[in-house]
């Protein structure tokens, strides 16, 4: 039989996550540079594949503590609410931001576009319309646009 993990323990990739996050977050501002580094597609794809997997992760934490503590599970689902509109403006970032590099006219280079999956740029598309696919299912426009309750509940004594 195996001990339970300590509660410090009990999350080691998540906190590894939010750890990263931090360090690149540091990372982007050296103290030698005159100003921040301003955000490039490659940044703004990876951070939004961070926002989808906590959204995700946000979801499946709100439908499990629902039915135990409502209140809660209505927090835990607005949290994952915003985050869903946090990844869709990265999204719109990400197509705003103009691409690295000029794509080859030779003929003879490697053509990305002619990829089955498609060319590197749609994967962002893809992992989009895929966790918009789940958005709508569990999600109403209102509930999408309304402003955050979080700080407005009184509770009485």
């Amino acid at each position: 039989m195996t001990t339970p993990s300590p509660v410090a323990d009990a999350h080691p990739y998540l906190r590894a996550a939010s750890a990263g996050v931090r360090h690149h977050t540091r990372a982007l501002s050296p103290r030698g540079q005159t100003g921040p580094v301003p955000a490039d597609r490659a940044h703004l794809d990876v951070l939004h594949t961070h926002l989808i997997a906590l959204h995700q992760l946000l979801d499946q934490l709100s439908a499990s503590t629902r039915p135990l503590h409502p209140a809660a599970g209505r927090h835990l689902a607005t949290a994952g609410n915003r985050l869903w509109q946090a990844s869709a403006a990265v999204h719109d970032a990400f197509h705003l931001v103009p691409p690295a590099y000029e794509p080859a006219t030779d003929d003879a280079e490697c053509h990305p576009e002619q990829l089955p999956e498609g060319p590197p740029v749609l994967t962002i598309c893809q992992r989009h319309l895929a966790a918009g696919h789940l958005v709508r299912r569990t999600t109403t426009p209102s509930d999408l646009g309304r402003p955050s309750r979080c700080h407005t509940t009184t509770f009485v004594q």
